[in-house]
Protein backbone atom coordinates (compact mmCIF):
# COMPACT_ATOMS: atom_id res chain seq x y z
CA UNK A 1 0.00 0.00 0.00
CA UNK A 2 2.94 2.53 0.97
CA UNK A 3 6.12 2.09 -0.72
CA UNK A 4 9.42 4.37 -0.04
CA UNK A 5 12.68 3.83 0.76
CA UNK A 6 12.28 5.53 3.60
CA UNK A 7 9.12 3.36 5.11
CA UNK A 8 9.29 1.03 6.98
CA UNK A 9 5.16 -0.87 7.54
CA UNK A 10 3.76 -1.52 10.61
CA UNK A 11 2.53 -4.70 11.20
CA UNK A 12 0.52 -6.48 14.24
CA UNK A 13 0.07 -9.98 14.02
CA UNK A 14 -0.69 -12.90 16.20
CA UNK A 15 2.99 -14.52 15.85
CA UNK A 16 5.96 -13.66 18.37
CA UNK A 17 7.41 -9.83 18.47
CA UNK A 18 9.70 -9.26 15.51
CA UNK A 19 9.87 -6.01 13.20
CA UNK A 20 9.44 -6.09 9.21
CA UNK A 21 11.79 -3.46 8.18
CA UNK A 22 11.74 -1.95 4.60
CA UNK A 23 14.98 0.01 5.00
CA UNK A 24 18.47 -0.72 5.65
CA UNK A 25 18.78 1.70 8.78
CA UNK A 26 15.94 -0.06 11.11
CA UNK A 27 17.42 -3.46 9.88
CA UNK A 28 16.03 -6.19 11.46
CA UNK A 29 16.60 -5.02 15.42
CA UNK A 30 13.70 -4.17 17.65
CA UNK A 31 12.50 -0.58 16.24
CA UNK A 32 12.80 2.25 18.67
CA UNK A 33 11.07 5.13 19.42
CA UNK A 34 13.59 7.52 17.64
CA UNK A 35 13.00 4.67 14.18
CA UNK A 36 9.55 5.50 14.56
CA UNK A 37 9.57 9.55 14.49
CA UNK A 38 12.74 9.14 11.90
CA UNK A 39 10.15 6.69 10.07
CA UNK A 40 7.44 9.28 10.14
CA UNK A 41 9.15 12.30 9.18
CA UNK A 42 7.34 14.33 6.21
CA UNK A 43 10.02 14.19 3.86
CA UNK A 44 12.02 17.49 3.16
CA UNK A 45 9.87 20.25 0.93
CA UNK A 46 10.78 21.09 -2.58
CA UNK A 47 9.61 22.93 -5.28
CA UNK A 48 9.24 22.66 -8.73
CA UNK A 49 6.93 23.67 -11.53
CA UNK A 50 3.93 20.99 -12.29
CA UNK A 51 2.20 20.75 -15.81
CA UNK A 52 -0.94 19.69 -16.94
CA UNK A 53 -4.26 19.37 -15.24
CA UNK A 54 -4.81 18.70 -12.66
CA UNK A 55 -2.42 20.33 -11.09
CA UNK A 56 -0.17 19.35 -7.63
CA UNK A 57 -1.55 22.34 -5.76
CA UNK A 58 -5.10 20.75 -7.08
CA UNK A 59 -4.82 17.20 -6.05
CA UNK A 60 -3.49 18.46 -2.47
CA UNK A 61 -6.09 20.49 -2.01
CA UNK A 62 -9.08 17.10 -3.02
CA UNK A 63 -6.96 14.95 -1.16
CA UNK A 64 -6.73 17.42 2.30
CA UNK A 65 -10.31 17.73 2.67
CA UNK A 66 -11.17 14.15 1.63
CA UNK A 67 -9.18 13.72 4.70
CA UNK A 68 -10.46 16.50 6.54
CA UNK A 69 -13.87 14.47 5.57
CA UNK A 70 -12.82 11.57 7.91
CA UNK A 71 -12.04 13.24 11.07
CA UNK A 72 -14.43 12.21 14.18
CA UNK A 73 -15.82 9.20 11.74
CA UNK A 74 -15.83 5.76 13.33
CA UNK A 75 -13.76 3.54 11.95
CA UNK A 76 -16.41 1.54 10.97
CA UNK A 77 -19.11 4.35 9.62
CA UNK A 78 -16.05 4.22 6.53
CA UNK A 79 -17.67 3.19 2.96
CA UNK A 80 -15.80 0.89 1.09
CA UNK A 81 -15.28 3.69 -1.20
CA UNK A 82 -14.01 6.33 1.97
CA UNK A 83 -11.81 2.84 2.14
CA UNK A 84 -10.52 2.67 -1.09
CA UNK A 85 -9.70 6.66 -1.96
CA UNK A 86 -8.02 6.48 1.32
CA UNK A 87 -5.60 3.92 0.06
CA UNK A 88 -4.80 5.78 -2.43
CA UNK A 89 -4.42 8.82 -0.68
CA UNK A 90 -1.80 7.05 1.66
CA UNK A 91 0.29 5.64 -1.38
CA UNK A 92 3.73 6.90 -0.77
CA UNK A 93 3.39 8.59 2.77
CA UNK A 94 5.75 7.66 5.38
CA UNK A 95 4.70 4.95 7.76
CA UNK A 96 5.93 2.81 10.00
CA UNK A 97 5.37 -1.29 10.38
CA UNK A 98 5.67 -2.83 13.83
CA UNK A 99 5.04 -6.17 14.58
CA UNK A 100 2.34 -7.20 17.80
CA UNK A 101 1.19 -9.81 19.43
CA UNK A 102 -2.89 -10.19 19.60
CA UNK A 103 -4.61 -12.98 20.38
CA UNK A 104 -6.43 -15.26 18.09
CA UNK A 105 -9.95 -13.48 16.52
CA UNK A 106 -8.62 -10.63 19.53
CA UNK A 107 -8.38 -6.89 19.76
CA UNK A 108 -6.97 -6.70 23.57
CA UNK A 109 -3.64 -4.92 23.63
CA UNK A 110 -1.21 -6.49 25.78
CA UNK A 111 2.04 -7.68 26.50
CA UNK A 112 4.42 -6.90 24.00
CA UNK A 113 1.72 -5.67 22.17
CA UNK A 114 1.38 -3.02 24.37
CA UNK A 115 4.61 -2.28 25.11
CA UNK A 116 5.02 -1.21 21.14
CA UNK A 117 2.12 0.51 21.34
CA UNK A 118 3.97 2.63 23.37
CA UNK A 119 6.60 3.47 21.86
CA UNK A 120 4.26 4.67 18.71
CA UNK A 121 2.03 6.87 21.56
CA UNK A 122 5.30 8.07 22.17
CA UNK A 123 6.56 8.82 19.26
CA UNK A 124 3.38 10.54 18.31
CA UNK A 125 3.61 12.94 20.85
CA UNK A 126 7.14 14.13 20.21
CA UNK A 127 8.08 17.52 19.19
CA UNK A 128 8.69 16.44 15.28
CA UNK A 129 5.23 14.25 14.84
CA UNK A 130 2.99 16.46 17.19
CA UNK A 131 0.02 17.84 15.64
CA UNK A 132 0.25 15.87 12.50
CA UNK A 133 -2.38 13.65 10.86
CA UNK A 134 -2.49 9.63 11.04
CA UNK A 135 -3.75 7.04 9.47
CA UNK A 136 -4.36 3.98 11.98
CA UNK A 137 -5.35 0.86 9.12
CA UNK A 138 -5.87 -2.85 10.39
CA UNK A 139 -5.65 -5.92 8.10
CA UNK A 140 -5.81 -9.56 8.53
CA UNK A 141 -4.62 -12.72 6.70
CA UNK A 142 -7.52 -15.07 4.44
CA UNK A 143 -8.74 -17.28 7.09
CA UNK A 144 -11.90 -16.76 7.68
CA UNK A 145 -14.93 -15.04 5.55
CA UNK A 146 -14.63 -10.96 4.40
CA UNK A 147 -16.88 -10.35 6.81
CA UNK A 148 -15.61 -11.28 10.30
CA UNK A 149 -12.29 -10.19 8.71
CA UNK A 150 -13.09 -7.18 7.45
CA UNK A 151 -14.82 -6.43 11.45
CA UNK A 152 -11.61 -7.72 13.35
CA UNK A 153 -9.49 -5.75 11.14
CA UNK A 154 -11.37 -2.42 12.37
CA UNK A 155 -11.50 -3.28 16.01
CA UNK A 156 -7.85 -4.28 15.78
CA UNK A 157 -7.28 0.02 14.37
CA UNK A 158 -9.95 0.98 17.03
CA UNK A 159 -8.04 -0.88 19.90
CA UNK A 160 -4.41 1.34 18.55
CA UNK A 161 -6.22 4.25 18.47
CA UNK A 162 -8.45 4.02 21.53
CA UNK A 163 -5.11 3.80 23.39
CA UNK A 164 -2.97 6.35 21.82
CA UNK A 165 -6.27 8.72 22.55
CA UNK A 166 -6.55 7.26 25.69
CA UNK A 167 -2.88 7.03 27.42
CA UNK A 168 -1.40 9.68 25.44
CA UNK A 169 -3.95 12.32 25.08
CA UNK A 170 -3.26 12.33 21.04
CA UNK A 171 -6.60 14.12 19.81
CA UNK A 172 -8.35 11.94 18.21
CA UNK A 173 -9.44 14.25 15.40
CA UNK A 174 -5.50 13.33 13.85
CA UNK A 175 -6.11 9.65 13.83
CA UNK A 176 -8.35 7.78 11.43
CA UNK A 177 -8.86 4.52 11.62
CA UNK A 178 -9.52 2.17 8.95
CA UNK A 179 -10.09 -1.73 8.47
CA UNK A 180 -9.01 -3.41 5.21
CA UNK A 181 -10.00 -6.83 6.57
CA UNK A 182 -8.31 -9.31 3.68
CA UNK A 183 -8.23 -7.32 0.63
CA UNK A 184 -4.78 -5.84 1.34
CA UNK A 185 -2.31 -9.60 1.81
CA UNK A 186 1.09 -7.87 2.38
CA UNK A 187 2.14 -12.09 1.46
CA UNK A 188 -0.48 -13.11 -1.27
CA UNK A 189 1.87 -16.31 -1.65
CA UNK A 190 1.32 -17.12 1.61
CA UNK A 191 -2.45 -15.81 2.47
CA UNK A 192 -2.19 -16.98 5.80
CA UNK A 193 1.38 -15.93 6.98
CA UNK A 194 1.78 -13.80 10.20
CA UNK A 195 2.76 -10.80 8.07
CA UNK A 196 -0.39 -10.48 6.68
CA UNK A 197 -1.70 -9.71 10.25
CA UNK A 198 -0.92 -6.34 10.84
CA UNK A 199 -1.94 -2.86 11.84
CA UNK A 200 0.00 -0.41 9.62
CA UNK A 201 0.55 3.72 10.35
CA UNK A 202 1.01 6.25 7.72
CA UNK A 203 1.78 10.39 8.36
CA UNK A 204 -0.88 11.93 5.99
CA UNK A 205 1.12 14.87 5.95
CA UNK A 206 -1.43 17.11 7.03
CA UNK A 207 -1.71 19.42 10.37
CA UNK A 208 -5.23 20.23 11.66
CA UNK A 209 -6.36 23.59 11.29
CA UNK A 210 -6.10 24.80 14.76
CA UNK A 211 -2.68 23.65 14.95
CA UNK A 212 -1.29 25.53 11.96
Amino acid sequence: MVSSARTVRWVIGSGALALVALSQAAGAQEVTEQQIVRALMPPPKTRGLSLGAPTQAEVVNTDKAFVDSLRGRSTRSLSLGDRAKLDSVAADKPAIDLVMEFDFNSDVLRGEALATADKLGRALSSRELKGQTFMIAGHTDAKGGEDPNQKLSERRADAVKRYLVQTYRIPADTLIGVGYGKSHLKNAADPFGRENRRVQAVNMLQVRTAER
